[in-house]
This record gives C-alpha cells, structure tokens and sequence, in this order.
C-alpha cells in the first residue's frame, strides 16, 4: 500500500497503534514497524508513547481518546466551556484505569491522567471536536472535579461560579454533589451558594456535621468560622 493511502487510513483514528497497520496494510508485525519508523521520520505520523501513535496534532483529541473509559476535565473542560479566558498548560483526564505512565507530554502540553473511584467517575458528554469525538465533563462537574483533585484554587473556583451563574445548572450541581457524597465539598460549594443567596440548605443540611473546614485549600487555614456551613472563612468571596 502506497504510503499517501495509508495516511489517509490512518487519518480515520485519532490514536492508533501497529495492530491497526497490521489490520490495514494487511502485512506483518515486522514490517508494520519499519513503516511506522520510516513514517515517522518523514514526520508524517508522531509516536505519543509506546504503541501509540497519530496523523493528529491537536492535545484535547490526544487526551480524550489515549485510553478509556476517561473523560477531560478541569482547566481544559471549563476554557472549552468558555468559563475561563486562561489558557491551560495542562489537560486533565479523569480515568478508573491505572496507567504506568501518569503524565503524557504531547505537543508541549502536558496531558494528566487522574485515576478515580467508580463512584466518582460520571457527568460527561460526548462533544464533536473537528473530526473526532471527545469526552468531556458537563460544566457543573468540571468545576467539582477542579475542587474534589485541588487542581484549582477555590478562590478561582468561586469566581468563575459568580462570573458565569447564569450559565450553570444549580440543582445539577447540588445532585452531582450530592452523588459524590464529599462532606468537606459539599460545605464548601454550599457557602457559596448561599453567598449568591441559592437556598441550598433543606437539600444539603444532612450532610453539614460540626467539623469546620477550610473554604480554600490553597490558603491558611485561618478566619472567622461560620457556624450554619462549618466553614473557615480563610478566602475572600
């Protein structure tokens, strides 16, 4: 098979690896390397890591199709979501598989995978992204994955909650909080909902117990204690 034809196979996956040659070129295991060697010093195709391989440059089609099931989250998924105008050096994937290796470099973005509980491993979405699908989280959970990982300050999180209200969903919030069952987070977003006087408390009071918990888990742990949600109030709203 001509070179050129082959590309445009090989265009079709947004990974693929030497089985999916082999499949394709109909030729051996042997040969299907010295093509991938020959491809890719043409740089026609870029090897992402062991036995893994692309025609595509894009990190979010990379990231969102490097194993599954996973799903893109944080910083990524709310700049895709235009909740954020900061350009994210990182994506973050959410995945219930243990991988060797947990940073892919690709593109000089680094794509992270994060391994997670079952339980907490839902709110995505299927999106076309150019010619591929990609899975991402719905806006409410990238927000409470950013939390629930810190891979967010809250501060920010906070901000970008009160900047884009009208946007968000407030009872998808509160069940997806609920789901997950994270005392800690649920006081958290609960202070700031009642802040932005979203009358949470019938809902969520259950879970309010008399453990004081810092607001930010980036900052000191230091402020006036609020006694309805249990929080330290170590960041400014």
């Amino acid at each position: 098979m001509e070179k050129i034809l082959l590309i445009k196979q090989l265009e079709k996956y947004p990974v693929f690896n030497l089985k999916k040659i082999r499949e394709i070129t109909g030729k051996t295991s042997g040969y299907a390397k010295l093509l991938v060697y020959r491809l890719k010093k043409k740089g026609l195709i870029t090897e992402i890591e062991k036995n893994k391989l692309t025609t595509n440059n894009d990190p979010m089609v990379i990231a969102s199709n490097m194993i599954w099931p996973s799903y893109i989250s944080c910083w990524s998924a709310l700049r895709y979501y235009n909740l954020t105008e900061q350009l994210p050096q990182d994506i973050f994937v959410i995945t219930t598989k243990t991988r060797k290796k947990r940073i892919v470099k690709f593109n000089n973005i680094k794509i992270i995978f994060i391994r997670v509980r079952p339980k907490y491993f839902f709110g995505y979405r299927k999106e076309r992204y150019g010619n591929f699908n990609i899975f991402i989280a719905e806006k409410e959970k990238a927000l409470i994955d950013s939390a629930l990982f810190k891979k967010i300050s809250f501060s920010e999180i906070c901000s970008i909650i009160k900047n884009n209200l009208n946007i968000l969903d407030t009872k998808l919030f509160l069940d997806y909080l609920i789901k997950i069952k994270n005392k800690t987070l649920i006081k958290r977003f609960s202070f700031l909902f009642d802040k932005l006087d979203i009358d949470v408390y019938k809902k969520i009071k259950r879970f309010i117990d008399s453990k004081y918990v810092p607001l930010d888990y980036a900052l000191p742990t230091k402020g006036k204690k609020d006694r309805k949600w249990r929080v330290i109030e170590n960041a400014e709203l």
